[in-house]
C-alpha cells in the first residue's frame, strides 16, 4: 500500500470538537488504573520468569550468587561447556562479573545433561535451587540452555551490579507446544545482520525456538544466490515511491540490502548457537516480482517489471516452464545447502492468477495437465517444487492458500487469514501452524498513544497476544495433536526503522512465547504483568527498543468549570500506579498518586508515568491542557467513517535524510473519508 505524499498536510492538522462523535471509544474512556494483587505480586517474586515455567516448588532461603560463585559442566561435555560460558557472559553485561567455568566438582553451580533424565522432552529441564547451591539438569543441550536462561533472569530481576540472591525453588520445566516462532519480513525494509542478532538474542531469552525468515517477495530479494547474480544485483534494489526515492537534484535513489552466502551461515549459527531453528522463506508463485525483474523470462509476460516500490498485493507469477522450475530448483539447492532445518517455506500466499489466465502458455499447461483451473494448477506448481525438496530430505511449508487446490500430501500449513485453514489442514491430516491475520499480525498497531509506531488497525494489545487461543476450539483431541504451535507474523511495510521493528516484536512476542510454552493451568495475566517489570528493565538495560505502550499513561482532556481543564490519565494494562508532576520534572515514586480526573488551569503541561513496586516500567509522557488541546482531536484519536483498510501511515516525503522523522497520520486508504 503506497502512501501517499498529498495527505501530509493531513497528518499534522488537529480535527475540531465536532469531530468527536467519530472519536475512539477506548482512547478517553479507559477505565481507571488497577492494582496488582499480592498474590500475584508474592508469586513473581518468587520466581520472575517469562515464560512462566511450567512448574515451581518454592523453598526456603535464598542462594547468593557472587563473583566467587563457580560452574561445573559434569561430564565436561563440549556443548554444555558452551553453555555455561554463554551464561557466565550473560551475567557479567548485566551484574558485572562472569562465574568461572570448569569441572571442579565442589562448585556451587551445576550442569548435567543426562541423557537417561526422566523429562519430557529434549527442550525440559529442572533447576534446583537451595541455599548450598543450584543444580540444571536436562537429557539434551536445548533443555540446557533453556534452563540456563530461567537462572539468568532469577539472578537479573532486581536490576541491580554485583552479588545476586535468587529464592531457593525447585522448577520442573517444559514446552506446551513444539513451534514456538516469530516470522520477520527483510523484503519491504531490509534489517542488518546485527540488527537480525540482536532479534534473535530476545527471541532465545523468551525461548522461542523457529525463526522464519522472509526473505524474498516483490519489493526485494535479500539473499545471495551464487548462481543467479542478478537476483540480489538488480532484484535486490528498488527505487522507493515519492519524495522519498529522489535526492535533492530528483535522481532516483535506490534503497538496496541483501545478505551474502557468509552472512547467512554467520547468522544461522549464531540462531542454533541459541536452540534457534530458521525458517527461510521462498515466496511463490506468487510475490515474485523482484526475482521477474532480475530474469523477465521467468514470469508470464516475458517483460521486466521493476522492482516493486509499493506495497500490497501484485500480479506478476513464476510461469510453469521446465526452464523456470530448473531455475527455482538450482535456488532451492543454494538455500537448502545454508539452512539446515527441516522446513523450507515456499509462500503460497496471495498469487492472484490474472497473468496466467491471460497465457496462452499456462492455459495449454492446464489442459496438459488435465487440470480444472489455476487453483489447482498452483497445486501442482507447489507440489512439484515439495518433492523436490523432499528428496534432499526437507519438508514443505506454506501459507493456507496450499489448501485451495489440494495441498502436498506431507506438507505444513502455515494458516494466517484466520483459523480456517488451520482447522481444514488439521481435519485433513496436515500439521499446522497458527499465524493467523490479525491476531498474531504485529504489523498491527498496539496502542492508540500519539507516539505509536506506524502500522495497521485495529489495535492488538499485549494481553491479546497472551490470551490468544492456539488450538481452535473446532478440533478434536486427535485432530488438536497437529497444531505444532503458534508464531507471530512482523511485515514491515509500515516498519522502516530497527527501533520501529524491535517495538512492533516485543514485548508482544514475549506474551505470546508464555502462551505457547507455559501450560494453560499457569497462565495468570495479572502475574505476566509483575514479571514484565524486570523484563522491561532488561530490555532498556541491553539497548533493545520494546514498546511500552501498555504501561504508557494516556491523556484525555475535556473543558471543566471556570475555564479550566478536566484530564483523564490511565494505561492500556491498567498496572501499576500513576505518579504525576506539573512543574516540568519527571514524576518519580514518591510523586502525587493519580486517582480522579485532575482538574487544572489552562495552560498546564502534565507529566506522568506509572511505577510497579516503586520502579517505572515506562517511559514518563507529557500532556499540555490548554484551548486547543480542549477543542481539538489528532486523527490518532479518530476512528474511520467505514470499516475498510484503517493504517496508521507514514508519509513517503522526508523531511531530511532518509532517517528523518515524518509524519504520521490515521487513514483509511480505501475511502480516506
Amino acid at each position: 500500500m503506497k502512501p501517499q505524499s498529498a495527505l501530509t498536510a493531513v497528518a499534522t492538522m488537529t480535527l475540531a470538537i465536532g469531530l468527536a462523535a467519530c472519536q475512539r471509544p477506548d482512547a478517553t474512556n479507559a477505565p481507571a488504573v488497577g492494582e496488582t494483587t499480592p498474590a500475584a505480586a508474592t508469586s513473581a517474586a518468587v520466581t520472575p520468569v517469562i515464560p512462566r515455567p511450567a512448574k515451581v516448588e518454592p523453598g526456603q532461603g535464598r542462594f547468593v550468587l557472587s563473583p566467587d560463585t563457580r560452574i561445573a559442566v559434569v561430564g565436561g561435555d563440549a556443548e554444555a561447556t558452551r553453555i555455561a560460558n554463554d551464561f557466565a557472559a550473560r551475567l557479567q553485561k548485566s551484574r558485572g562479573f562472569a562465574p568461572v567455568v570448569g569441572t571442579d566438582a565442589s562448585a556451587k553451580i551445576t550442569l548435567t545433561v543426562d541423557p537417561k533424565a526422566s523429562l519430557p522432552s529434549d527442550e525440559a529441564y529442572t533447576l534446583d535451587i537451595t541455599t548450598q547451591g543450584v543444580k540444571l539438569t536436562a537429557r539434551a543441550p536445548a533443555g540446557l540452555f533453556y534452563g540456563a536462561v530461567t537462572l539468568w533472569q532469577l539472578a537479573t530481576a532486581d536490576g541491580a551490579q554485583g552479588t545476586a540472591a535468587i529464592a531457593a525453588q525447585r522448577i520442573e520445566d517444559a514446552p506446551r507446544f513444539q513451534w514456538r516462532g516469530m516470522m520477520l519480513d527483510v523484503a519491504r525494509h531490509f534489517r542488518s545482520t546485527d540488527e537480525v542478532k540482536a532479534l534473535l538474542d530476545q527471541l532465545a531469552l523468551h525461548k522461542i525456538n523457529t525463526f522464519h525468515w522472509h526473505l524474498t517477495d516483490d519489493q526485494g530479494w535479500r539473499i545471495e544466490i551464487k548462481k543467479y547474480p542478478k537476483l540480489t544485483e538488480v532484484g535486490g534494489c528498488r527505487i522507493p515511491a515519492g519524495a522519498a526515492g529522489r535526492d535533492a537534484k530528483g535522481e532516483p535513489k535506490p534503497y538496496c540490502g541483501y545478505y551474502t552466502q557468509d552472512q547467512i551461515r554467520d547468522v544461522v549459527k549464531y540462531a542454533a548457537d541459541r536452540y534457534i531453528t530458521i525458517v527461510p522463506e521462498l515466496d511463490l508463485p506468487g510475490h515474485a516480482q523482484a526475482a521477474i525483474a532480475a530474469y523477465p523470462e521467468l514470469g508470464v509476460t516475458g517483460k521486466a517489471p521493476p522492482v516493486s516500490p509499493d506495497w500490497g498485493v501484485h500480479t506478476w507469477l513464476f510461469n510453469t516452464e521446465d526452464g523456470t522450475f530448473t531455475f527455482l530448483e538450482n535456488v532451492l539447492d543454494e538455500m537448502m545447502a545454508l539452512f539446515p532445518g527441516k522446513y523450507i517455506h515456499l509462500g503460497g500466499d496471495e498469487a492472484a492468477k490474472d497473468q496466467w489466465q491471460q497465457s496462452a502458455a499456462v492455459q495449454a499447461k492446464i489442459r496438459e495437465l488435465k487440470l480444472k483451473d489455476e487453483m489447482q494448477l498452483q497445486s501442482w506448481f507447489m507440489g512439484r517444487l515439495g518433492n523436490y525438496i523432499e528428496t534432499h530430505d526437507r519438508r514443505l511449508i506454506g501459507w493456507d492458500e496450499i489448501l485451495e487446490g489440494g495441498p502436498p500430501a506431507d506438507a505444513t500449513v502455515m494458516s494466517w487469514r484466520g483459523t480456517d485453514g488451520a482447522i481444514e489442514a488439521a481435519r485433513a491430516g496436515h500439521d499446522v501452524v497458527l499465524a493467523p491475520s490479525p491476531d498474531l499480525y504485529l504489523d498491527h498497531i498496539q496502542s492508540e498513544l500519539p507516539d505509536e509506531n506506524p502500522g495497521r488497525l485495529d489495535v492488538f494489545t499485549l494481553k491479546q497476544y497472551y490470551s490468544y487461543n492456539v488450538i481452535p476450539a473446532q478440533l478434536n483431541p486427535e485432530q488438536a495433536k497437529h497444531v505444532l504451535g503458534a508464531q507471530a507474523n512482523l511485515w514491515t511495510e509500515h516498519q522502516r526503522t530497527n527501533e520501529r521493528m524491535q517495538r512492533a516484536a516485543f514485548p508482544r512476542v514475549a506474551a505470546l512465547a508464555e502462551n505457547v510454552w507455559t501450560p494453560t493451568s499457569r497462565h495468570d495475566w495479572q502475574d505476566f504483568l509483575q514479571r514484565m517489570v524486570p523484563d522491561m528493565a532488561r530490555y532498556r538495560a541491553s539497548g533493545f527498543q520494546a514498546s511500552d505502550s501498555a504501561f504508557a499513561v494516556r491523556f484525555a482532556a475535556a473543558p471543566a468549570a471556570d475555564g479550566k481543564g478536566a484530564l483523564t490519565l490511565s494505561t492500556q494494562s491498567q498496572f501499576g500506579e500513576i505518579r504525576y508532576t506539573t512543574d516540568g520534572s519527571e514524576p518519580t515514586a514518591s510523586s502525587p498518586a493519580y486517582s480522579q480526573p485532575l482538574t487544572v488551569a489552562v495552560p498546564t503541561t502534565v507529566t506522568a508515568n506509572a511505577f510497579a513496586d516503586g520502579i517505572a516500567v515506562a517511559a514518563p509522557r507529557k500532556f499540555t491542557v490548554d484551548l486547543r488541546s480542549l477543542r481539538s482531536r489528532g486523527s490518532h484519536v479518530l476512528q474511520s467513517c467505514k470499516k475498510g483498510l484503517a493504517l496508521r501511515m507514514e508519509d513517503d516525503a522526508p523531511a531530511a535524510g532518509e532517517g528523518s522523522e515524518r509524519a504520521l497520520l490515521l487513514a483509511d486508504v480505501f475511502d480516506p473519508c
